[in-house]
């Protein structure tokens, strides 16, 4: 990622450490995600996996001297640029919130980066906001995620659809930074392998009546329609429109399509569809599981497991560091996510402070096997599913 100068870096730092001192004792960490907007249905999964780490480190009594931890939830709405930056403004300046545990669309998330993470010196880590271009924003190393960007994702779905043996798909994706960016990415790498882009539409959310796109991609044909969109809006609407005119029964879906409303508002009409979103398997997924299931949520939700790391890498960098500031979080991500060190794995995280307290390096693998590259994104596996009788079926990991 591009770095501003290292004075402004170092003031505005300053600033969220100020921030902190001014707001007690006490360590506050921003929770931003759509509570509201075209995947309301998944965010609130995604909350409760965050929350879930904060409460198991301030169960452990092991952060700084016992220091507790609190998180304060925000609106994002997903989609509303100037709604998400007032929230997160608010977050810092109110609340006093020294790191933020995401935003989680892709547009929100670069406009709260742009319009007040840089400004006031706080880090985030977005659990899902996937949007390629994010890689390269200027960010003056503040900005994380443990969700792998979608230049990946539309690899790993266009290799999906070519071992299939589809040759020729349409295209629709909401028109935002995240549909147009893995649009791009997907169709990129689909007539790499030889595939056909028939059409590509873009779709606007929250319109009563997506016939008129719908009518625009069955023209141009195609084995499937792929379907980059939210489950909750637009990318729910094109599939029904589709399925109410017989312009297209499979769909390959994108992340933002995979949720259990989505099932209970379309039902069979999405079975024999199937789609990728990030995903593991193994010991730490399984580690995952078992602490969602005895918190009362289901962990094969999306971006659970993502918002969880975030929130732990937040926690555990400023261990690291020493401090409940901003730039003890943005100085020790890295540190802590990436090896040497020792494995850190879910429901291990008082472990994982007790070893910093005694000079330990770790390697904190977390729920998603998180590995930091590059910029401070997230190397990345993919689910691959499919819907069987009107239910999620994974069919292995990519």
């Amino acid at each position: 990622m591009k770095k501003l100068l290292l004075a402004t870096a170092v003031g505005a730092l300053a600033t969220s450490a100020a921030f902190a001192e001014n707001h007690g004792a006490g360590a506050k960490i921003g929770v931003i995600l759509g509570f509201t907007g075209p995947i309301e249905s998944i965010t609130p999964n995604m909350a409760t996996s965050a929350e879930m780490a904060i409460k198991e480190v301030n169960d452990s009594g092991m952060f700084m001297d016992g220091m507790m931890i609190e998180a304060v939830r925000a609106d994002s709405t997903c989609v509303d640029a100037a709604a998400a930056t007032a929230a997160a403004e608010r977050l810092v300046t109110t609340d006093g919130v020294v790191g933020i545990m995401g935003a989680d669309c892709s547009g929100v998330t670069g406009a709260i980066l742009s319009n007040v993470a840089v400004a006031n010196g706080i880090p985030m880590i977005s659990p899902s906001a996937t949007s390629p271009a994010l890689s390269t924003a200027e960010d003056n190393g503040l900005f994380f995620r443990t969700a792998p960007s979608d230049a990946r994702q539309g690899e790993v779905m266009a290799q999906v659809l070519a071992d299939k043996g589809v040759t020729s798909v349409a295209v629709t994706y909401t028109n935002n930074d995240y549909g147009k960016g893995f649009a791009d990415a997907f169709t990129a790498a689909f007539e790499a392998t030889g595939g056909s882009v028939t059409a590509t539409v873009p779709h606007e959310d929250g319109k009563a009546d997506y016939s008129a796109e719908v009518g625009s991609l069955a023209s141009a044909g195609g084995d499937a329609l792929v379907v980059l969109g939210y489950a909750d809006q637009g990318g729910k609407g094109m599939i029904q429109a589709s399925l109410d005119t017989g312009a297209f029964d499979t769909f390959v879906m994108g992340d933002g399509m995979y949720s259990d409303a989505l099932l209970a508002d379309i039902g069979s009409g999405l079975d024999g569809s199937y789609g990728t979103l990030p995903g593991t398997e193994g010991e730490a997924a399984e580690a995952f599981a078992a602490l969602a299931e005895a918190a009362g949520f289901d962990a094969s939700s999306s971006y659970t497991r993502e918002s969880y790391d975030a929130a732990a890498l937040l926690i555990l960098a400023m261990a690291k560091g020493g401090e409940a500031t901003g730039a003890s979080i943005a100085a020790n991500v890295m540190d802590v996510a990436n090896a040497p060190g020792e494995p850190i794995l879910p429901g291990e995280l008082g472990k994982a402070l007790e070893l910093i307290a005694a000079g330990t390096d770790i390697d904190y693998v977390g729920a998603s096997n998180v590995e930091l590259v590059g910029p401070g994104e997230a190397a990345g596996t993919y689910q691959e599913y499919e819907v069987v009788d009107g239910a999620y079926s994974t069919v292995g990991y990519r």
